[in-house]
């Protein structure tokens, strides 16, 4: 067997793959932070949601929260391009932050949804748990 041929095994997991690739491709290194993707992913399944609750059902601190989020904004904390990705809006109570969507936001999620609905299309050609393996 050529080792080079680059032969798919499990188009699932190809799938997945793909899904990462998008996520790397956002960054300029392809290194986005697994909390920022949290965050996004988050932010993606609660849009228009409150920073504070992220925090909490994520397990993360303040800072890290903003550190995060502010990754994903147009400016991050350094004060230099960010992925643009969600928006931080004051509230009601200006020390309490809600979390939306960009439209570029939108358009990876869109992405993301889009490559990963491939997994309801295969079947059965992955590597499945059975009983035995417990």
């Amino acid at each position: 067997m050529d080792p080079l041929r680059g032969h798919v095994t499990d188009d699932d997991a190809l799938v997945v793959f793909n899904a990462i690739e998008i996520v790397r491709s956002l960054t300029s290194d392809g290194n986005m932070p697994l909390q920022a993707l949290q965050c996004f992913l988050y932010v993606c399944s609660h849009d228009n949601c409150d920073k504070a609750k992220m925090e909490l059902d994520l397990g993360l601190s303040t800072a890290s929260g903003s550190r995060n989020t502010d990754f994903l904004c147009r400016q991050n904390r350094y004060k230099t391009a960010g992925l643009n990705l969600i928006t931080k809006e004051a509230g009601s109570n200006k020390r309490r932050k809600s979390l939306r969507l960009t439209p570029l936001g939108v358009r990876i999620k869109n992405e993301l949804l889009n490559e990963l609905n491939g997994l309801h299309n295969h079947s059965d050609n992955g590597i499945r748990e059975t009983k035995e393996d417990h």
